[in-house]
């Protein structure tokens, strides 16, 4: 009961898109489709995503050093959601473009050797998928509804194109095997933000910096904001800030000049 699909989660997975599919369908991935709309977009059943998911973490959870697991996406939606997912989990990252041979050819300096893979799109990341197929290597991939089957042990059905539905459904299975490790208590929500494994781009980053800069000049005080009449009493000035009889001060000083300094210092006795 405490492993269940709550509101929450639902709630999460239904804002991302996670439920929508692709126009098209693979006959092996038919099994996880609950209708297909007017449009032709082919709804996915989340309920089963749900339990594929848990699954998917059950099996993660249970290989010894998490380091023999790798992580993979070759889409650059899903870079930052790998990255994020393997400083959680203590995970291997491999991101961008993938050597050919990483898991045949000893002789390559990439050479690996893990336990299990986790990819997020079979049709993207075809050339690990191939490679995991050839060394016995498990496979665990988020599927669309058009995603080849071959050589998958593990599908989790998902839209695995969109930005935010990629992210989410790494951050859930993130949050699922810290939760079977016992890291993260399942009483309290986990404090990590889905947000953090979305995609963003460069450009829209160097937006929001460039907004965000303006806003604090506005907010940093300039000279137009200084008040001439704040602390009057303190610079002799009178109580409107300003200088009441400037000749008066100037017939004083001519007074002061008129002494005799010389007389006085003469009659003083060294």
């Amino acid at each position: 009961k405490c492993m269940e699909q709550t509101d929450d989660d639902m709630h999460k997975m239904l804002c991302a898109n996670v439920h929508l599919g692709s126009t098209n369908s693979d006959y092996q991935m038919l099994q996880y489709v609950w209708k297909r709309t007017p449009t032709g977009v082919h709804l996915i059943n989340l309920k089963k995503t749900w339990d594929k998911l848990l699954l998917a973490a059950r099996v993660i959870a249970q290989v010894k050093n998490p380091e023999d697991v790798i992580a993979t996406s070759l889409h650059r939606f899903g870079h930052r959601a790998v990255l994020k997912f393997c400083v959680a989990t203590g995970c291997t990252p491999v991101t961008g473009r993938f050597t050919p041979g990483t898991f045949t050819n000893q002789i390559t300096a990439q050479f690996k050797e893990p336990q299990l893979l986790i990819v997020t799109n079979p049709r993207i990341d075809h050339q690990p998928v191939t490679e995991a197929s050839y060394a016995n290597i498990p496979v665990i991939a988020f599927c669309d509804a058009d995603a080849p089957m071959r050589f998958v042990d593990i599908a989790i059905p998902c839209n695995s194109r969109a930005a935010h539905s990629i992210g989410v459904m790494w951050w859930f299975l993130a949050r699922e095997v810290l939760r079977l490790r016992g890291v993260v208590s399942r009483d309290r929500p986990w404090e990590i933000m889905p947000d953090l494994y979305f995609h963003r781009e460069a450009k829209d980053m160097h937006k929001e910096e460039q907004e965000e800069a303006a806003k604090d000049e506005e907010k940093a005080p300039g000279f137009a904001d200084w008040d001439p009449t704040v602390g009057g009493a303190s610079t002799g000035l009178s109580a409107a800030g300003q200088v009441t009889d400037w000749a008066a001060d100037t017939q004083q000083w001519e007074a002061e000049a008129g002494t005799d300094w010389g007389g006085a210092a003469a009659s003083t006795q060294w």
